[in-house]
């Protein structure tokens, strides 16, 4: 089995279904940070919910959308970010200034960059969403 992205795998999947209309949409395998991505996204209310379903393959997500998300994707590699450059970054992924946000895993854990930026915490980039 080829090693995989599994956050560009989850991004690539979450964008095509929503591309396609529909409510729900399932991505295999899972990881820790996919988990945490998901999380972020229903906190900011991108996507309405998830599970996660373990099946001794690497488990699987079921998640639950709302037709909130125009574009997202993986970004490879994941740049390290100061907490004064988020501006910069948002610049080259966001449409615009207000829309969207861009996904950063700190020491505490993965959050959006507005979060991060408020909590004055650098970190990686790891995606991005509008």
């Amino acid at each position: 089995m080829p090693a995989m992205n599994v956050l560009a795998n989850l991004f690539v999947t979450i964008y095509n279904t929503e591309a396609r209309r529909k409510g729900e949409c399932v991505v295999l395998p899972t990881s820790k940070i996919g988990t945490n991505v998901l999380e972020t996204l229903k906190k900011d209310g991108y996507i309405k919910d998830y599970e996660r379903t373990e099946d001794n393959r690497g488990g699987k997500y079921k998640i639950n959308l709302i037709a909130k998300i125009t574009k997202c994707g993986a970004i490879s590699p994941r740049f390290k970010v100061k907490k004064d450059e988020y501006l910069e970054w948002e610049k080259q992924y966001l449409p615009s200034f207000n829309r969207g946000m861009l996904i950063v895993t700190t020491n505490q854990g993965v959050m959006s960059h507005h979060e991060a930026a408020n909590k004055g915490l650098g970190g990686f980039l790891v995606g991005y969403v509008y």
